[in-house]
């Protein structure tokens, strides 16, 4: 029975070590979100328009449109 707890810290301090992996957002969401815009699936909501592109053409890059 003490082997299950010993077995389980193991475990714990593997995974702990393995948490810092990052996954790399595309360059298109990085510009996007650089300038203060957001990503959205679809169309942009009223008063944004679709300026680029995120996730590599997946989703469209939403901005506040100027003067509203």
């Amino acid at each position: 029975m003490r082997f299950l707890y010993l077995l389980l810290a193991v475990l714990f301090f593997l995974f702990q070590v393995s948490s810092g992996f990052v996954d790399v957002a595309p360059a298109d969401t990085v510009a996007c979100r650089n300038q203060g815009n957001f990503c959205r699936l679809g169309t942009c909501p009223p008063t944004f328009e679709g300026t680029g592109t995120c996730n590599n053409g997946a989703l469209l890059c939403c901005s506040k449109v100027p003067g509203l």
